[in-house]
């Protein structure tokens, strides 16, 4: 007798009271926009579409005030882009330092159907939490934000050019779009610069530019000091576009010795560096560190220790075109289009690393590996 009672008790307490609806339509905002902040990167993909209410609360005044602030419910991720993807792109966690079992895709994000959707193999650059991306069919770039699922049209100015060169950067403002072109008017072709400022929505246009840049197309112009800097193939220099005045300054800083590729890498915050190799004939022997100081000098602050020299030299086959770098949370990524994995300087720590291979990447791939900084951001604007 007394086991049927346990049982039938156990029953009892198991089983799960159903919540009277009258009572959740009164739960506070305040409480719900609490418990809101708690939830997962994928779920709050979703949230949105499940009623009129949860995107009305999440877009409300009080909802921003309190979770747009850079403590953010979101961890950062590095995406990796490869053909063998198909247009998804698998997500490297910094924070819990793994692969995340989810991946995101910018056509299911945006809704595009398979007649609209953008030629990804142009461009894609991102920045701020938003992605740029040039749609070749329509000669028109879109800049979306993968979390909010928002965005913008944005149509080249109004005659035809093939772009050589695009930078999209954010700032605490807005954004500003920056093209290196070929103009084409009648039988005639010219090579120009276009920006373009979110808080203006317009394109201005500039009659010239420095045309050794067009060389290298995986990397993008670095935002330092109200100004582009850009490192040029040989013979190496650092040039700084003014986004104001359109003008171009060359040979900022004197450059190291011997140097085989030059990059440059902002924090955001102050500080530009400068990545290169170092030897002879085209041959790198190590890869250093410079920072810039307020005296526009070059300043060695880093070595990238031997044994992890040899490797990165010996997966980029001394060709350092294919070789790009981007500031990343306090990360330093030093890529290769030819190669899979991404090595950083941890600046911080001032140590260096190599992040794993991604996990669902075929063992066998060819080169067309690009990696993207990706700090979620429900509130920057398209």
């Amino acid at each position: 007798m007394n086991k049927n009672k346990n049982i039938v008790l156990n029953k009892n307490i198991t089983r799960s009271p159903q919540m009277d609806p009258i009572i959740w339509s009164k739960l506070p905002p305040e409480i719900l926009e609490y418990i809101l902040s708690f939830l997962p990167l994928k779920t709050f993909f979703n949230l949105r579409s499940t009623c009129k209410s949860f995107w009305s609360l999440i877009f409300s005044p009080s909802f921003i005030t309190k979770h747009s602030s850079s403590s953010s419910p979101f961890s950062s991720f590095l995406l990796l882009s490869h053909p063998q993807f198909h247009r998804h792109f698998p997500l490297y966690d910094c924070t819990l330092a793994a692969w995340r079992n989810i991946s995101l895709s910018l056509s299911d994000s945006l809704h595009y159907n398979s007649s609209s959707s953008p030629t990804l193999t142009t461009s894609l650059v991102s920045s701020g939490g938003l992605f740029c991306i040039t749609d070749s069919s329509s000669c028109s770039l879109l800049v979306c934000n993968l979390l909010s699922k928002l965005s913008r049209k944005i149509e080249y100015p109004s005659f035809v050019f093939h772009i050589e060169h695009l930078t999209f950067v954010t700032t605490p403002n807005g954004y500003t779009i920056f093209v290196l072109c070929t103009q084409s008017q009648s039988s005639s072709s010219s090579d120009s610069a276009f920006v373009y400022d979110s808080n203006m929505l317009s394109w201005t246009k500039f009659e010239s530019f420095d045309p050794i840049l067009s060389a290298n197309h995986h990397q993008q112009g670095i935002f330092y000091k109200g100004g582009l800097f850009f490192a040029t193939p040989e013979p190496f220099s650092v040039v700084r576009f003014d986004l104001k005045s359109g003008k171009w300054d060359r040979n900022i800083g004197e450059l190291p010795n011997q140097v085989t590729f030059i990059r440059l890498v902002s924090d955001g915050k102050g500080k530009l560096y400068l990545i290169g190799g170092v030897g002879n004939n085209g041959i790198s022997r190590s890869i250093k560190m410079w920072e810039m100081s307020e005296e526009w000098n070059w300043i060695e602050v880093e070595v990238l220790p031997e044994f992890m020299c040899k490797k990165f030299v010996s997966v980029c086959y001394h060709n350092y075109e294919h070789v790009y770098c981007f500031w990343h949370e306090g990360m330093i990524c030093i890529c290769c289009y030819t190669w899979p994995e991404i090595l950083y300087y941890l600046v911080s720590r001032r140590t260096w690393h190599w992040l794993p291979r991604c996990p669902s990447l075929p063992m066998k791939c060819s080169c067309g590996f690009k990696w993207f900084s990706f700090v979620p951001k429900l509130y920057a604007l398209v």
